[in-house]
């Protein structure tokens, strides 16, 4: 009866500085960290929600009940946290001070909810008492804490994606490459985007990076605009980067390439965290999600609003190819495992410009 009293109080602290492990190196370690009681929550959440949400349901159907995800997931952590405390504490209160298993877990429970209905007799109980209450309330205070860090990076990210929704969205659309490409031209503003877009868009990328990485549950809050999501904006500026360099007929800076080399190493770091499968070695005559037909649209698309284009479409296709062989995979795969909005390739076939758009 002594060992399984000794082993009782061993398995419950080992149980409650499990959850500290946990709960410290998710939310105050400043780097990316593979904390295995996380992912089985958070890995129990969504595989909830993707039977609420499957794919055999609308977009706009899956967009509104995923919304939920991440709270319910940030509530879910604090409710396996204090889950497993209680269990913890309740194995070292029957081992130290030998009560009944029932009387052990109300004891746990009125120290961890601070209630004070029950109190042990003797110091080593009533110092676990005293060490429970401050791990319950460091919790609750943990997580409340970085509630506003989360939401401040979200909106911040959220910012430069809507931002980008002003460069070439239609209503009821995700933007496009194309369509921000024609916009900015008859704007007059392509030739700025090398010193202002370009920038803030490698900017994006680094910090999206390191917070998405940092605290994961980032990656799957979803945009305000149902049709608009922050994967989908990085395969937009990627892509819109690309067609600048392959295709749109005038002198360049190196800010683009700079963009997609700031893209292609946070997708495959995001990618590699998250559990994507991608290639990390592509080849440049590999093939890619975008087809010749896709591309020749998108370049059809971009002459009927004025913007000069290459010449020799063969070897315009054959540029394009391989910058985006680099990130096709990484961002397809995001794409389908966050639930993005459906790709504006699905769409270019057959598109022009809106008669409203402004001349160059």
């Amino acid at each position: 009866m002594i060992i399984a009293r000794v082993l009782a109080v061993l398995g419950g602290l080992a149980l409650v500085v499990w959850v500290l492990d946990a709960a410290v190196r998710n939310f105050m370690v400043p780097r990316p960290t593979r904390v295995r009681l996380t992912r089985w929550i958070a890995g129990a959440v969504g595989w909830v929600f993707h039977r609420l949400a499957p794919p055999s349901r609308s977009y706009a159907t899956r967009d509104r009940i995923l919304a939920l995800r991440p709270p319910i997931t940030l509530l879910a952590f604090r409710a396996t946290w204090m889950a497993l405390v209680f269990v913890g504490f309740t194995g070292v209160f029957w081992g130290l001070a030998h009560p009944g298993l029932r009387v052990a877990s109300q004891e746990s429970g009125s120290a961890l909810f601070t209630l004070g209905f029950s109190s042990p007799v003797g110091t080593a109980p009533l110092f676990a008492v005293y060490a429970e209450a401050l791990i319950g309330l460091t919790l609750l205070a943990l997580l409340i804490s970085y509630l506003p860090t989360i939401y401040a990076t979200f909106q911040k990210r959220e910012a430069m994606v809507a931002k980008l929704s002003v460069r070439g969205a239609l209503p009821g659309h995700s933007p496009s490459p194309w369509g921000s490409l024609a916009v900015s031209h008859a704007a007059g503003v392509l030739d700025l985007m090398e010193s202002t877009m370009w920038p803030e868009w490698e900017n994006w990328f680094i910090e999206v990076g390191e917070s998405h990485r940092s605290l994961p549950v980032l990656s799957w809050y979803r945009s305000p605009d149902p049709y608009t999501h922050w994967i989908s904006a990085a395969r937009t500026v990627l892509d819109m980067a690309v067609l600048r360099l392959s295709t749109v007929d005038l002198p360049s800076s190196v800010a683009p390439s700079v963009t997609v080399r700031s893209g292609v190493i946070t997708l495959q770091g995001l990618a590699t965290f998250l559990g994507f499968a991608f290639d990390s070695d592509p080849q440049p005559n590999d093939p890619i999600s975008i087809t010749r037909a896709q591309y020749d649209a998108a370049c059809d698309y971009l002459v009927a609003a004025q913007v000069p284009v290459v010449a020799d479409r063969d070897q315009g296709w054959r540029d394009f190819a391989g910058w985006r062989v680099n990130y096709d995979s990484i961002i397809e795969a995001a794409a389908v495992g966050l639930v993005a909005p459906p790709s504006p390739w699905d769409t270019v076939i057959g598109s022009s410009p809106p008669w409203n758009l402004p001349p160059p």
